[in-house]
């Protein structure tokens, strides 16, 4: 699946709660808790994203030209919006992550759920994902 066919699955998955805060909150929180453990090893400085107001994590590894992406957040909604982002990224060719524009996050109306701390957390994680394959 490519990264617009994800978020359009994103998009479809929010359309449920009808833009209800309690239900998109208590989603995202699912959402993190369902991302794969990171291994405490990598919660050191160097993969902290520098920009949240959460301590994020955010590691990657590249295998037959794809980056792989673990992370994690010491709270919960972030780790929430955290996962999302992997979903997107992960397992893509470096050239097909950094020309991906999010759009999933205006279509949902994101950004009136999580505020304006968050919303540059996101685009903190979405600016280091995009380094991260440049580099790697």
């Amino acid at each position: 699946m490519n990264t617009i066919q994800t978020q359009n699955e994103i998009i479809e998955d929010f359309k449920v709660l009808e833009g209800d805060l309690e239900m998109t909150l208590n989603y995202l929180i699912e959402l993190g808790e369902a991302l794969d453990i990171l291994e405490e090893k990598y919660k050191i400085d160097e993969n902290i994203v520098k920009g949240c107001q959460s301590k994020v994590w955010l590691t990657c590894t590249k295998k037959d030209d794809k980056i792989i992406y673990q992370g994690d957040s010491n709270t919960s909604i972030t780790k929430g919006l955290l996962s999302i982002l992997i979903k997107i990224f992960n397992n893509k060719t470096s050239d097909e992550i950094i020309k991906t524009d999010l759009f999933f996050i205006n279509e949902i109306g994101l950004n009136r759920f999580i505020g304006t701390q968050r919303s540059n957390g996101l685009e903190s994680m979405e600016k280091k994902i995009k380094l991260m394959a440049i580099t790697k």
